[in-house]
């Protein structure tokens, strides 16, 4: 029997035979790839409960030494989500019209036809902006030095995105950089910063998107070659 010096708990997640594991796996794959990302919006009300539930989702996701080092600002007012439309839409004019974006990052940029205009942050419902904590505020005041919090942080943002899908709503990653404005228009400490920016609703019954294909499952798979040939094997670094 195992000898442990902190809590532990016993885990059984469920088995399935192999015809069954094959045919959840088909049908995630499935679902998933009926999502997209949206730029037009309605503006119909979505319920504060299904946002919460997204934020619910990506707080499952793991992370460095459970540290769990995100939070989920829920902004639903529009003298907020104007303010924050005005301030990422004064930096993608500088991106986009002032020549902050290199030339190879618009030329890959143009299938998408993105430009400085975010009208969509106005129509949303919803705005929620995910912040990373860097640290993290103790109750005695002192900060927390946070580990893998990129990496955390992104695996929560997919798991958010995922939860919103399966609940019919349709959201974009929106990263105007830089993304300093988020910090004060959402009243964040100093410790956290601004990760990803996602408009939330339904999408607009003209919606559409970019005709777009996604890899292919070999495009995608690394397979492993085996070892190298010791003449190819890197030295020490």
């Amino acid at each position: 029997m195992r000898q442990h010096t902190h809590p532990f708990v016993p885990y059984r997640p469920e088995r399935y035979d192999e015809a069954e594991m094959l045919r959840r796996g088909q049908d995630f794959v499935a679902f998933l790839d009926r999502r997209r990302s949206v730029r037009f919006f309605s503006d119909e009300p979505v319920p504060r409960a299904c946002v919460d539930l997204a934020v619910a989702a990506a707080n499952t996701a793991p992370s460095g030494a459970h540290f769990q080092p995100w939070r989920f600002a829920v902004i639903g007012d529009a003298a907020t989500k104007h303010r924050i439309r005005l301030a990422a839409e004064e930096e993608e004019r500088v991106n986009y019209e002032g020549g902050r974006l290199p030339p190879e990052w618009r030329a890959a940029l143009a299938r998408l036809e993105t430009d400085a205009d975010k009208g969509f942050l106005d129509v949303v419902p919803w705005i929620v902006v995910c912040f990373a904590e860097k640290s993290t505020a103790l109750p005695d005041g002192s900060l927390r030095k946070n580990y893998y919090v990129n990496e955390s942080v992104g695996i929560a943002c997919g798991l958010f995105i995922a939860a919103l899908h399966a609940m019919g709503l349709s959201t974009l990653t929106h990263t105007p950089n830089p993304m300093g404005f988020l910090t004060e228009i959402c009243g964040r400490p100093g410790n956290e910063r601004p990760y990803i920016l996602f408009p939330i609703g339904y999408a607009a019954a003209d919606c559409e998107v970019p005709d777009l294909a996604r890899k292919s499952l070999a495009q995608a798979t690394a397979d492993h070659p085996g070892p190298l040939p010791a003449a190819d094997r890197p030295g020490p670094l």
